[in-house]
């Protein structure tokens, strides 16, 4: 009797996982690095390195290289949904039937949204080049802003030496007052954002109301947690020379 098990037939093996299960497996991964990524450049900026990343998510270097095989790519992805916002942030401000408010409130709301993500502070007043998709979404909310400045000029409220390069300069400053005052004086960015829009006025033209100033202890924290960097680094330096 010939046997109905043929010796050439391959017997199913259970050392590898099915297909399937390595996609969640792969997708999961990538999930937590992206959370992780968002809660540390969140509060660090985007100074944190991959391995701290790669800590922070519970993964590998390897695996991490995997998802993610560049700084850029991982910002990129990081960012996405803050981009989509910053680029619909000028898109409301357009459909502003006042074009000086429409512009106030564009130039408030960027800067809360730095605020509220020390990295995006990072990604508005950075470049990257590789990043197609992050930087396509920058370009489309530049030309946005270019038309809001010209319907707020026209308006006779923006004043006529306003150009483009004053708001990566005001978001630059915004990063900075961000860094020094997040932890002891967290609305500080408010007042310097109040300041910038009066000097942006034009003379006759009613200025939004002006925050508060932080009180003098908080500045006083602020400027102590400045100073703390600088003092260790120069408490190294000292220790490398003595030795």
């Amino acid at each position: 009797m010939v046997s109905v098990t043929s010796p050439n037939i391959p017997r199913p093996t259970t050392a590898e996982p099915p297909e399937p299960e390595l996609r969640i497996d792969a997708e999961r991964n990538r999930e937590r690095i992206l959370a992780a990524a968002r809660r540390l450049y969140a509060r660090e900026g985007l100074g944190v390195s991959m391995a701290a990343v790669a800590r922070e998510a519970g993964v590998g270097k390897a695996t991490l290289s995997r998802r993610f095989a560049t700084r850029e790519d991982l910002i990129a992805a990081v960012f996405a949904d803050r981009m989509d916002g910053y680029a619909a942030a000028v898109e409301t401000a357009l459909g502003d039937p006042d074009p000086w408010r429409g512009f106030t409130g564009y130039v408030h709301a960027i800067c809360a949204m730095q605020a509220a993500d020390r990295g995006f502070a990072d990604v508005l007043t950075m470049t990257f080049p590789a990043a197609k998709s992050l930087e396509a979404r920058r370009a489309q909310a530049y030309h946005g802003f270019v038309e809001l400045i010209t319907r707020a000029k026209a308006s006779g409220h923006l004043s006529p030496d306003f150009t483009d390069q004053d708001m990566p300069m005001l978001l630059m400053a915004n990063a900075g007052v961000i860094a020094a005052t997040a932890d002891a004086a967290p609305e500080t960015w408010q007042r310097l954002v109040g300041y910038m829009l009066r000097a942006f006025a034009t003379p006759g033209t009613e200025p939004p109301a002006l925050p508060p100033a932080p009180s003098q202890r908080a500045l006083y924290r602020a400027m102590v947690r400045l100073t703390r960097p600088i003092s260790s680094a120069a408490e190294r330096g000292s220790n490398r020379t003595e030795s």
